[in-house]
């Protein structure tokens, strides 16, 4: 199983498709495709904050909805823009916005293959990938070794938003345990959700969350060679976005 696993988007799509042509993918169809039949994996939080969510979607459903040559699990955004494509009431927040403004200045037709794709995409995906019989998970905020093969609402909070407290930060943002350091297991775990300067390997996982959308890299994860392929963005940096793990 030859796989590039892509962090979080956040709708830096002129990142993703400069990192997927620097790991060697053609876009002469609109997609990225390698030559050699490496496929790609996506860690989740494909959309919000950044200036394209909606071209990143489009082109994540057809790798892995109309192909089937692609990978993807969601993250806490993609959570959040499914409740909202459903109707439910969510704060247009924290990011959502920019999605939600593409959105709705598109025309009804189009706002309708959007929300079909983006639910589809939703709906077909696993909470969590166990792949390569059983050596890799992809997890958007990572999983603890007892959660793995397990899938109820404790678990999906976990995989969604991390091993949060319950607390939070003076910004608002929730105090996360750190999980990683405490992680044994034998399957090696791919993750993202927390914005770190670079790739965080520790002991059997990775975060490959390096803050595309808050001004650092968009950071893919050549499994199994276990190299690191990057490129940087083109949005301001925020340096308060980026946590030292405590």
């Amino acid at each position: 199983m030859n796989l590039d696993i892509i962090g979080d988007i956040h709708g830096c799509y002129q990142e993703f498709q400069e990192l997927t042509k620097k790991l060697g993918y053609d876009w002469e169809n609109d997609i990225p495709t390698h030559p050699n039949g490496r496929k790609l994996a996506f860690v989740g939080d494909l959309t919000d904050r950044g200036p394209q969510s909606l071209k990143v979607i489009q082109v994540v459903w057809k790798l892995v909805i109309q192909e089937q040559t692609a990978r993807y699990v969601p993250g806490n955004h993609c959570n959040k823009l499914y409740r909202y494509f459903l109707g439910n009431k969510v704060q247009i927040t924290h990011g959502l916005e920019t999605t939600v403004e593409e959105y709705q200045a598109l025309e009804k037709a189009q706002q309708k293959k959007v929300r079909d794709m983006f639910m589809e995409l939703y709906e077909q995906a696993p909470l969590y990938q166990v792949l390569d019989n059983e050596k890799l998970v992809i997890a958007h905020a990572g999983i603890r070794e007892d959660y793995i093969g397990k899938n109820n609402s404790k678990v999906k909070t976990f995989v969604l938003y991390g091993d949060i407290t319950g607390e939070k930060h003076p910004d608002g943002s929730p105090i996360r345990r750190d999980w990683a350091s405490k992680y044994r297991g034998d399957a090696f775990i791919v993750y993202g959700h927390t914005p770190v300067k670079k790739p965080r390997l520790v002991g059997n996982t990775c975060n490959i969350d390096t803050g595309a959308v808050f001004g650092g890299k968009l950071t893919a994860l050549r499994y199994p060679e276990m190299d690191f392929v990057d490129v940087p963005s083109s949005m301001p940096l925020t340096p308060e976005k980026f946590r030292e793990i405590e």
